[in-house]
């Protein structure tokens, strides 16, 4: 009689990581490396997204300082490439267009400016979104592979006692609890930084809002005061 699960068993975490099959060895491994992934990932958006508040908070300050443009050396790099890019289109302006219209351009380049700083702190936030929703499924096959496993010992053995189904069962449960340990993390993160992301942005075009305002009047001695 050969047996799929072995008599005597370590009934701890990693004592029935070592016992289980080989599939569900590999399940565990995915879902643990998507867990130490998905929080190296965190880590990293935690302090770009509150850099992204600090230099959010600067760029506000610098606007209600006074009624020209935040001086360059307040900015931080974000801000400080939206205003320059401001500047560029301002300067590039001629005197036939309304003021409308050099508002709006000179908002766009501020917007396009902002989007490409934005998108340096976006990579990463679709993998926390995809371990959020696929690592219970991934865990849920190695529950099910387990507890296959765990049917196949009762027909080999012709035993039906929970000795002998306990540890398959248990190996199973364990790529459940993993899936759902790199799962919800992921989903709370992701969540988090997705709204703290677009409240900075609401934040960022507030401002480009006013600056695009200041800038598109009359204008060249609104600008004056802007560090060259």
């Amino acid at each position: 009689m050969t047996d799929m699960i072995p008599s005597v068993t370590d009934h701890t975490m990693f004592g029935l990581f070592l016992q289980a099959d080989i599939i569900v060895k590999i399940v565990m491994l995915l879902l643990l490396l998507a867990s130490i992934a998905c929080w190296a990932i965190m880590i990293d958006k935690l302090m770009a997204v509150r850099r992204l508040r600090r230099e959010a908070a600067a760029f506000e300050a610098g606007i209600e300082n006074g009624a020209g443009l935040p001086a360059e050396g307040a900015l931080g790099p974000v801000a400080l490439s939206a205003l320059r890019s401001a500047l560029v289109e301002w300067r590039d302006g001629d005197g036939q267009e309304s003021r409308k219209d050099r508002r709006e351009r000179i908002e766009r380049a501020m917007r396009a400016s902002f989007a490409a700083e934005l998108r340096r702190v976006e990579p990463g936030l679709p993998f926390l979104a995809t371990i959020g929703s696929a690592a219970p499924f991934i865990g849920l096959f190695g529950t099910v592979w387990g507890i296959m496993n765990s049917f196949t010992a009762i027909a080999q053995s012709n035993d039906t006692s929970l000795a002998v189904v306990a540890p398959g069962i248990a190996e199973a449960l364990l790529a459940t609890a993993l899936g759902l340990v790199a799962a919800i993390p992921a989903v709370m993160a992701y969540n988090k930084f997705a709204t703290d992301l677009g409240r900075i942005g609401q934040r960022f075009n507030a401002g480009i809002g006013i600056i695009g305002n200041r800038l598109a009047r009359d204008g060249k001695s609104r600008a004056a005061n802007v560090a060259e």
